[in-house]
């Protein structure tokens, strides 16, 4: 785990699909007094198109092209929880700026938990595959360790509601970053 900024004031949310990152970044930057940014809803936005349309339209290396720069310009801001799509990590210059850039944390489900919480969404272009468990499993080899080098905290997601993993996260916060949080 990395040292993690005193500025600016972000919380950078990290972790695998179906984690939490949007809905639990939703109440965190509630409590926080934050501004919610959710990095895969701005890329829709900027695009015009659904990530699964920029993905069968440019493939994933197009995609992953496409979050690497938006990432870079979100985190020029500051005063947000930024929710990140789960490969946002795959980038070695994009974990220096996670860290640069906030507070990040670490959002953990295990495979068994992503495929249940994301069991018929057909939005998820990585799950449309006749095995969508073993491309879980696979990705989570991959991309752990990436998680793990980026973030200053890990929660654990898989047994607690939305707001029992915010009151984990407001709990795990430093107080130099916690002002604002009405735990």
């Amino acid at each position: 785990m990395t040292e993690p900024a005193r500025e600016p004031r972000n919380i950078i949310l990290v972790g695998p699909m179906a984690a939490g990152k949007s809905r639990i970044g939703r109440e965190l930057a509630e409590r926080c007094r934050l501004q919610l940014v959710d990095a895969d809803a701005e890329i829709e936005r900027e695009a015009g198109a659904s990530i699964a349309a920029i993905f069968e339209r440019e493939g994933e290396a197009g995609f992953r092209n496409r979050e690497r720069a938006m990432l870079a310009g979100l985190l020029m801001q500051t005063g947000m929880v930024l929710a990140t799509g789960g490969g946002a990590v795959l980038d070695a210059g994009t974990r220096a700026l996670l860290s640069k850039r906030g507070f990040v944390i670490h959002l953990h489900a295990s495979p068994a938990t992503q495929l249940a919480r994301a069991a018929g969404d057909t939005t998820r272009p990585l799950l449309q595959h006749p095995d969508p468990a073993s491309v879980l499993d696979a990705l989570a080899t991959e991309r752990d360790p990436l998680y793990a080098e980026v973030a200053a905290l890990r929660i654990d997601t898989d047994d607690f509601t939305p707001s029992q993993v915010c009151a984990r996260i407001v709990a795990g916060l430093p107080n130099w970053l916690r002002t604002g949080a009405n735990a």
